[in-house]
């Protein structure tokens, strides 16, 4: 009888645990666990990355689900344009980033997600900081709020790998250039 009692109480237990999971929301970091493990361009690949099946003619939109190699170029509330860029090498200093042509309409928007991973190669916004890039890709390594990330997108022009999904910005990673 005792026995049966504790295997009750065991089963019991574990059926609360279970609904409790269930009705609490994951937090942030399990959230962003939850995004796609989608390939990665080259971070200073020298082609602009299509998109097909995008039609430009039609109003902008965001891009398809993936990472995308570009730029955030105006921020309107929650909602950012970005697009594809691509590295340029220079003779003597040895290249930089650049966007579309003037005139071409290559150009995305998507809402930016409450909770997007935003990776920065440059700090949080301390002045003077030293950059905070993984010495193996260039890319960010230093974890920012979403605040950061619209503040930083309002002021200037950061290459950075944009993860999109589900039609939303989740993932922001500075590349960093000197």
């Amino acid at each position: 009888m005792k026995r049966s009692l504790m295997a009750a109480a065991a089963a019991f237990s574990v059926t609360l645990s279970a609904a409790a999971a269930i009705a609490t929301p994951a937090p942030a970091s399990a959230q962003a666990a939850a995004i796609p493990d989608f390939p990665a361009p080259k971070v200073f690949g020298t082609s602009f990355q299509r998109d097909p099946g995008h039609d430009f003619t039609k109003r902008i939109r965001s891009r398809k689900d993936g990472i995308l190699r570009g730029w955030i170029t105006h921020v309107s509330g929650s909602t950012a344009e970005y697009e594809p860029i691509r590295w340029k090498r220079a003779e003597h200093t040895g290249g930089h980033f650049v966007g579309p042509p003037e005139g071409d309409v290559t150009a995305y928007a998507s809402p930016v997600a409450a909770n997007v991973v935003y990776l920065s190669a440059h700090g949080c916004g301390r002045a003077g900081a030293e950059p905070t890039v993984s010495p193996r890709t260039g890319l960010g390594v230093e974890r920012c709020s979403r605040a950061a990330l619209l503040r930083n997108a309002k002021k200037h022009r950061t290459p950075a790998l944009i993860t999109v999904h589900k039609g939303k910005i989740v993932k922001f990673q500075e590349i960093y250039t000197p």
